[in-house]
C-alpha cells in the first residue's frame, strides 16, 4: 500500500496542493510544507482515537460518509473556490481528530513552515474532507469493516514500519503546548530535504518514514 507521503508526490498530490495554495491564498511550496508534516500527524492522531473502540466507531461512521467521491471533481471542488459546507467539515474533522491539541499542533507546523497558525489552520480545514476522502475510498477498496482492519489501514498509510524514533516525533507533534519547544532538538529536519534523505533521525519526514 502506497503511504500517505506518496500521494503528495503523485499528480493527484500536485492537483491537491495547487488547489488547496490557490484555494487559501498560500504560496505552493510553504502549502506542501505543511501537508507533508499535517498529513502524517493526523494520520497519528487518527491512528491513536482508532485504539479504542468508540474512536475506531467515529472514524468508521466518518468514512462512510467521506466515500473518496471528493476525489473525482477536484476541478470543480477548488475551480470556483471551495465551498463553505467543504471548510465547515474539515473544521469538523480537524476538532473531531485533534481535538484539544488542534492549536498546538498548528503553531509548531506553522513555525516549521513560516506560516501563521491561521493559515495553516485553513490549509488544513479544506485538505481534511480531501484526506478522509484518500482513507474512505482505501477503506472501501480494501474492505475496511472493523476496528483492527482501520488499524492496519492506517499503519499501512503511515507506513507500517515507522522507526520509534519517528513514531516518537509524530507523538511529539501530537502533544505539543503550543511553544515548539517540544520539537527543537529537530528544528528545520522536517523541511530540510537536503542532508536527510539517507534515513538518520526522521529522514527529513520526507525520506525514509513512508518508504521512499
Amino acid at each position: 500500500m502506497a503511504g500517505i507521503l506518496d500521494l503528495l508526490n503523485s499528480d493527484l498530490g500536485k492537483s491537491i496542493i495547487s488547489g488547496v495554495s490557490g484555494s487559501t491564498g498560500q504560496d505552493s511550496g510553504k502549502t506542501s510544507s505543511v501537508l507533508t508534516m499535517a498529513l502524517p500527524v493526523l494520520m497519528k492522531a487518527m491512528e491513536r482515537n482508532a485504539s479504542t473502540p468508540e474512536g475506531a466507531e467515529g472514524i468508521m461512521g466518518a468514512l462512510k460518509k467521506h466515500d473518496g467521491g471528493i476525489l473525482d471533481n477536484l476541478g470543480g471542488l477548488f475551480g470556483g473556490g471551495v465551498d463553505d459546507s467543504v471548510t465547515q467539515d474539515g473544521a469538523g474533522i480537524l476538532g473531531h481528530i485533534l481535538g484539544n491539541k488542534q492549536q498546538g499542533v498548528e503553531k509548531v507546523i506553522g513555525e516549521k513552515a513560516g506560516m501563521d497558525t491561521g493559515s495553516v489552520g485553513n490549509i488544513l480545514k479544506v485538505a481534511a474532507p480531501i484526506l478522509m476522502g484518500v482513507l474512505g475510498k482505501q477503506a472501501s477498496n480494501n474492505n475496511v469493516s472493523s476496528s483492527s482492519d482501520l488499524g492496519g489501514l492506517l499503519g499501512g498509510l503511515l507506513g507500517g514500519n515507522e522507526t520509534k524514533n519517528e513514531q516518537s516525533f509524530l507523538e511529539k507533534i501530537l502533544d505539543a503546548d503550543g511553544d515548539g519547544s517540544v520539537i527543537d532538538d529537530v528544528a528545520g529536519m522536517v523541511l530540510n530535504q537536503g542532508s536527510n534523505k539517507s534515513g538518520g533521525l526522521l529522514g527529513g519526514l520526507l525520506g525514509g518514514l513512508f518508504g521512499k
